[in-house]
């Protein structure tokens, strides 16, 4: 039954069909070698067309094929219009087109009707009339005119417009009526402009200068009263334009662009060589206009005293100009003490000492807000500026004396303190001769505020002036203040040497490397021994080495130690044997210390393998050194070999590749993988023997 089932046979088939794959076509998809543009193509669809499909070209014969033509073109353009009557390009299509009919009274329906669909639309208005001057109708164009400029009385062309027509037509009186209308509204200034060039163009002076008078009260603006001032001064009435711009002075003098006023007006009386005149109007603009408004003007001024005035007032101008721009900065931001040093330095450099001095006192009245040190670091210089200029240039020491005094009381001590203004005051009375008045400044600021550099001037001083128990006491004061200061011990020990005070010196190198902190051990370490060597006694010194060697192993006192062993001998009225025996017991001592070293490194510090790879080349040049003494073997069999091994990086997140770094291999580390690889062959060796007995 299932063999006859044509159904299941049919979808046994289908079922067990094999597709096979269709062959793909790549597309190319290069650019063709001739671009064409939608336009071409069109172009040729149209020149191609067959006669047949192309329309036909009418031609109109009789009145009743015209009529015809007319009715189906009306009938199109009413049926567009009823569509899309929005649409103001298809009314002046359809008007125009009716003008080109030459039925001037459709054309006029169509136009009103436009015009009740959207009467805002000046384009309209602009078109409806050029087609009624056009074709000559004036009285017309001047019906669409006046309507047009009673609707939109803002829009400007349609004002030019109707004055040209009528002013083309002769009719003078009209296109001043017209203009009269329109400045009933305020226009801008080009409006009340073209009214002006209008009757000056027919030569009414007098009108021209009743609109001006007009013009400049209802746009009171710098740029009005200076056309109008022009003008007066174009047709040669010279105490007219200086009435204009001093009438502009008096109502604009305060307005923002008063500069451009002021610059105009003494051009113009520059012109008219009334150069005091214009000195005078431009020192009063300075005074009266802001800084910041009035750097053309600052400009001008400049130039015109190099055409017109002496050395003296070219340098005025220039000095003038540049302190305004300074007083404009110093007001804005009174804390900017750069702009007050700048200020400063011209005020200086005019010579004026009273103006200079009143600068400053302006300047360093303006405290910094915050009591914090980066604050006033800039702020401090002004006082020492102060104080060196009445001391160098105005030479007068007691304001001098003054100004260190009242400086020194306004910074607040107890929260930070400015060594150099100590020191300066301090050197300022020693100048002046007076000793004691410096010794009292040091001291107060060594009680209130003390610092290294205060200490270190004060005892240079002391030490210079040959007072050696000021220094002692000095030097201790310095160290009570700061007993971790190794500097300061280094240097007492050297002033007790230098006076040949070595038990002394001595006993403050043993209380120095005592005490609990210092800043720099190593120096102070240094300095002792170097003091123990340069008084030959070498014995001192190693105990010295030892002691250092109890607190620090460090690669470099290592080194140093054994240096010193090798040159602590002295060679002075000796013989060449005992010279050679000596030589000789300096390179066993040096020996003895290097192994103790390559000891502690092998042992104690096995990880500091760079340190003693350096050890041992120190130890191998000295060998060097030694020539004939010397035993370069015995170093290089205890040389590493260099390698280069790579190390996993590891970051927070986890590995991050590998580097590259110098690894050493010394020679009992080469043997140890032998040992280790012999005992594993005898440990194999011996279990197998042990499995065949059994």
């Amino acid at each position: 039954m299932a063999d006859s089932d044509p159904t299941l046979g049919y979808l046994t088939r289908r079922d067990t069909e094999v597709k096979l794959p269709r062959p793909t076509r790549v597309k190319n998809k290069t650019p063709a070698p001739v671009q064409i543009t939608a336009e071409q193509i069109l172009r040729e669809a149209r020149e191609r067309q067959e006669a047949e499909i192309r329309p036909p070209k009418q031609k109109i014969t009789d009145s009743s094929e015209l009529a015809d033509y007319r009715l189906r073109k009306r009938k199109e353009f009413e049926d567009l219009i009823r569509r899309v009557r929005w649409n103001i390009g298809v009314w002046v299509k359809y008007a125009l087109w009716e003008e080109s009919q030459k039925d001037f009274n459709r054309a006029r329906s169509v136009w009103e009707r436009a015009l009740e669909v959207d009467y805002r639309n000046h384009t309209l208005w602009l078109k409806y009339a050029e087609m009624e001057m056009k074709n000559k109708f004036i009285n017309h164009a001047r019906n669409v005119w006046d309507r047009a400029v009673s609707l939109l009385p803002r829009i400007d062309q349609l004002w030019y417009k109707y004055i040209h027509m009528e002013e083309i037509l002769g009719n003078i009186a009209g296109a001043r009526q017209i203009f009269e209308r329109w400045m009933s509204w305020t226009p801008d200034q080009q409006g009340w402009l073209s009214y002006i060039k209008f009757e000056l163009r027919y030569n009414e002076i007098d009108r021209a200068r009743g609109i001006y008078e007009r013009f400049v009260l209802c746009h009171p603006k710098v740029s009005a009263w200076i056309k109008y001032a022009k003008f007066e001064m174009k047709n040669g009435e010279v105490f007219k334009a200086r009435a204009i711009y001093e009438r502009a002075v008096e109502k604009l003098a305060d307005d923002e662009e008063a500069e451009v006023l002021f610059v105009a007006f003494a051009e113009f009386e520059e012109r008219c060589k009334e150069t005091e005149r214009a000195r005078c109007i431009y020192k009063f603009a300075l005074d009266h206009i802001p800084k910041g408004r009035a750097e053309d003007l600052y400009r001008k001024f400049v130039a015109f005293e190099k055409q017109y005035g002496d050395r003296e007032g070219i340098e005025d101008a220039i000095v003038g100009k540049r302190r305004f721009q300074y007083e404009d900065e110093v007001r804005k931001n009174p804390l900017n003490y750069d702009s007050w040093f700048d200020y400063i330095r011209l005020e200086e450099s005019v010579g004026n000492k009273e103006r200079t001095r009143e600068v400053y006192e302006r300047a360093i009245s303006n405290v910094p807000p915050a009591e914090e040190k980066r604050y006033w670091q800039r702020y401090i210089y002004l006082w020492i500026n102060y104080a060196l200029y009445e001391e160098l240039d105005a030479e007068d020491m007691e304001r001098t004396r003054d100004v260190y005094r009242e400086c020194l009381k306004l910074i607040p001590h107890k929260k930070f303190s400015f060594a150099k203004i100590w020191l300066l005051a301090a050197q300022f009375e020693i100048r002046q001769l007076n000793l004691d008045g410096a010794r009292k400044i040091l001291g107060n600021a060594i009680g209130r505020a003390p610092k290294d550099k205060i200490f270190k001037t004060y005892i240079e001083i002391e030490l210079q002036l040959g007072n050696i128990d000021r220094c002692r006491m000095l030097y201790e004061k310095y160290l009570e203040w700061s007993p971790e200061n190794c500097y300061a011990w280094s240097k007492y020990a050297e002033l007790e040497r230098s006076l040949s005070e070595t038990e002394r010196a001595r006993a403050i190198f043993e209380l120095a490397i005592t005490q609990p902190t210092l800043d720099m051990p190593e120096v102070l370490w240094k300095a002792y021994i170097d003091f123990e060597i340069a008084e030959g006694e070498f014995q001192r010194t190693r105990q010295l080495y030892e002691r250092l060697l109890d607190r620090t192993k460090h690669l470099k006192v290592w080194i140093s130690y054994a240096k010193f062993e090798a040159t602590a001998t002295d060679d002075s009225d000796s013989s060449d044997s005992e010279q050679w025996e000596k030589k000789n017991q300096c390179l066993v001592r040096m020996r003895r210390v290097f192994e103790r070293a390559v000891s502690y490194f092998r042992t104690s510090a096995p990880d500091l393998k760079e340190e003693r790879a350096m050890l041992l080349e120190e130890w191998l040049n000295l060998e060097s050194s030694f020539r004939e003494l010397g035993n370069v073997s015995i170093v290089q069999s205890k040389m590493p070999k260099k390698l280069k091994r790579k190390r996993q990086i590891m970051t927070d997140d986890g590995p991050a590749g590998y580097e590259e770094y110098i690894d050493y291999l010394f020679p009992e580390e080469t043997q140890a993988p032998t040992m280790k690889i012999l005992e594993a062959a005898y440990k194999w060796k011996k279990q197998k023997s042990g499995s065949e007995e059994d």
